[in-house]
């Protein structure tokens, strides 16, 4: 491993989360690539701190689908595929329909709005290049709907997937062309739950969805 990426501790967290969302976000911007082994002992030391909680976060790195882990060769960072992007978009956009479905008859008023404020915050990222930032506005955007549902066994299902979501997310994100066209969804799914319109905001989540595969395909076949 040659990537210069390192630990920036917090205060208010214990060290195995500082060590986790250190490797998670190295992953997600590329620093740890697809393919590259984890050495327990390397990252320990490149981290200055013991095996234990970067053991840890390998685990949970794990779980999100960030990692996998090979018998008898330990853990590497896991590629993006087309099909696990494609098993993963098959879930949500099932989830996705039932929660704007819900959503549309369920969502008060002032989540109705709320959603308008992280459309606009969105936008107003348009041009970093903080995809945190960006990842995070869009996971506020779609949380809010599910909160709306008042489903709270559909909300921790879809908060669950969210983490596997997350990495092709980020991956979307890095296309600006895809961030315009994502302003441009937020904008209409938003409209379409505010008129309380089923139909519309059933076909605008369908087409967000939709759009984000196609992007992130391309996007894989390019890296090929």
């Amino acid at each position: 491993m040659t990537n210069d990426f390192q630990m920036h501790m917090d205060e208010y967290l214990p060290l195995r989360d500082v060590v986790f969302n250190t490797l998670r976000e190295a992953i997600l911007t590329g620093q740890l690539k697809p393919g590259e082994r984890l050495m327990e002992i390397s990252l320990a030391n490149r981290l200055g701190v013991s095996r234990t909680p970067i053991r840890e976060a390998i685990r949970k790195l794990e779980l999100e689908g960030l990692v996998i882990m090979i018998p008898r060769k330990g853990a590497k960072v896991a590629s993006i595929t087309e099909r696990e992007l494609n098993d993963v978009l098959e879930v949500r956009m099932g989830l996705e329909e039932l929660a704007i479905k819900l959503a549309c008859s369920r969502m008060g008023n002032e989540s109705i709005e709320k959603l308008k404020e992280i459309s606009d915050r969105f936008a107003s990222l348009m041009e970093t290049d903080d995809l945190t930032a960006l990842a995070q506005a869009d996971v506020e955007f779609h949380e809010t709907i599910y909160s709306g549902t008042n489903n709270r066994r559909l909300v921790q299902i879809l908060s669950n997937l969210r983490e596997q979501m997350y990495r092709y997310r980020v991956e979307y994100l890095k296309d600006a062309k895809a961030r315009r066209t994502l302003i441009t969804e937020h904008e209409a799914i938003y409209r379409a739950v505010k008129a309380r319109d089923e139909d519309a905001a059933l076909m605008e989540v369908k087409r967000h969805i939709g759009n984000q595969q196609k992007a992130i395909i391309r996007s894989l076949h390019l890296k090929d």
